[in-house]
């Protein structure tokens, strides 16, 4: 952690290949809390970068499934450092898909999309501990 704590704009990115064993429904849709489990692995980089702690994840105030993942995806999760309280931050994440499998195309075919997808948006709460006072 830095010496000045936690500076909000912070932001943090993941990204992760969506393999078809992860898909669940026909189309080989992906579900919601695919997602939400990329959310939490941004949220805890970030909680470590601020606060040298995994934090716990408290709230989510606003959840969008706002367009469809699928096996073969590649997917962007970010989380933005958006308030920093004393033990609480309140954090801003998306989910893009920026590649596309193309099964139509070939078994194995895919492209890198020109405008990424906004699949999902998110604000969550998560709490890190208590700082240590002086000594």
């Amino acid at each position: 952690m830095s010496g000045g704590g936690p500076r909000e704009g912070l932001t943090v990115t993941h990204r992760r290949y969506i393999p078809y064993s992860h898909a669940h429904y026909a189309g080989n849709l992906v579900d919601g809390a695919y997602l939400l489990a990329l959310f939490g692995d941004v949220a805890t980089e970030m909680c470590v970068r601020t606060d040298g702690d995994e934090g716990l994840f408290a709230s989510y105030s606003d959840v969008q499934f706002r367009a469809p993942v699928r096996a073969g995806d590649v997917l962007e999760a970010t989380a933005v450092l958006q308030r920093a309280g004393r033990r609480s931050r309140v954090l801003a994440f998306e989910a893009r898909v920026v590649c596309r499998g193309r099964p139509d195309k070939g078994e194995s075919a895919a492209e890198v999309l020109a405008e990424p997808i906004v699949a999902a948006t998110a604000v969550g709460t998560v709490v890190v501990p208590e700082p240590p006072g002086p000594s």
